[in-house]
C-alpha cells in the first residue's frame, strides 16, 4: 500500500505539477483516501486511472486537495491591527503599494484589502494580486459573489457602500473588483512575484510540512521590498525569523530587514 501510494503521489505531480510530498502526509493521505472511497474505488491505481479519464472528478479531487476556508476580514482584530499600525508604517511617503493575497481561495481577502484602502486610505494607489493554485475558486473569486455567512465580520457600511444584494448573494461592486488581479499560483513550484510591500498568506502554511514552509518563507522574504509586511495566520509563528530576514513587529506580523 505505502508503494502504491507513492505512485499515485508521483502521477499526480506529473499530472497536476503539485508535489503532495510537501504537504503533512497524515492529514493529505487522510483526505485523499476519504475521498476515494467515497467514490468507490478500492486502491490508488483505479482512482488515478479514473482520474486521467474523468474530468468531474479530476476537478472534485484538485478542489479537496485545497483548504478553501475564507470570509472577509477574517480575524477583525488582526485587521484592525493592520489598518491602524501595519498599512501606515507601510505607507511612509509611498503613494502606491503592491500586496499580494497568497492563496486567497474565493477572493475574500484581497477584495477585504481593496474595501480597505477605499475606506480609509483612498489616497494610495494599489495594485492588489490574489493568487491561489485551484482554477475552481479562482473562477468564483472572479465573480465576487457571496453568501451572507462570508460578510459576517464586515460592518454594516462596508456592506452597503460595497455590495449589491441580489437573489441571495451579496455582489461585490465594479469599482471594487477592478483594483484586484487575480491568477494561478503554485506556492511550491512557481516563481514568486517581486517589490510587493504586503503578503498575506494566513491559515495555509500550516498544511505543508516544515521543508515546504522554510522554502516558502524565504521565498516571501525574497518577494518583499525592504521594510514590506508578512502577514500569516492566528496559527503559524514563525520560528527563528531572523533566518528570513524577518522581525516580528506586531503579533502575526513580520517586517523584512
Amino acid at each position: 500500500m505505502p508503494q502504491q501510494y507513492n505512485q499515485f503521489l508521483t502521477r499526480i505531480k506529473h499530472k497536476l505539477g503539485i508535489d503532495l510530498t510537501l504537504y503533512k502526509e497524515a492529514q493529505m493521505k487522510r483526505r485523499i483516501i476519504s475521498l476515494r472511497n467515497k467514490r468507490g474505488f478500492p486502491d490508488f491505481t483505479s482512482y488515478y486511472r479514473a482520474l486521467e479519464k474523468d474530468d468531474v472528478l479530476l476537478k472534485e479531487f484538485t478542489k479537496r486537495l485545497t483548504i478553501n476556508v475564507s470570509e472577509f476580514c477574517r480575524n477583525p482584530k488582526r485587521w484592525h491591527v493592520l489598518k491602524e499600525s501595519i498599512i501606515p508604517i507601510l505607507i511612509g511617503n509611498k503613494r502606491k503599494l503592491n500586496i499580494w493575497s497568497a492563496a486567497c481561495s474565493t477572493g475574500e481577502e484581497p477584495y477585504s484589502i481593496a474595501m480597505l484602502f477605499n475606506e480609509y486610505f483612498p489616497h494610495i494607489k494599489v495594485n492588489i494580486i490574489g493568487s491561489d493554485i485551484d482554477n475552481i475558486v479562482l473562477t468564483q473569486a472572479k465573480q465576487g459573489c457571496y453568501q451572507e455567512q462570508s460578510l459576517k465580520n464586515l460592518p454594516d457600511r462596508f456592506k452597503n457602500n460595497y455590495f449589491t444584494y441580489d437573489n441571495g448573494l451579496y455582489h461585490v461592486n465594479r469599482s471594487i473588483k477592478k483594483m484586484v488581479s487575480f491568477k494561478k499560483h503554485n506556492l511550491l513550484a512557481d516563481p514568486y512575484p517581486k517589490h510587493i510591500d504586503l503578503i498575506l498568506c494566513r491559515n495555509v502554511l500550516i498544511y505543508f510540512t516544515d521543508e515546504a514552509k522554510e522554502r516558502i518563507y524565504h521565498n516571501f522574504s525574497d518577494a518583499l521590498n525592504d521594510k514590506g509586511v508578512l502577514f500569516v495566520g492566528s496559527t503559524e509563528q514563525i520560528f527563528n525569523a531572523d533566518k528570513y530576514h524577518l522581525q516580528l513587529i506586531k503579533t502575526f506580523f513580520y517586517q523584512k530587514k
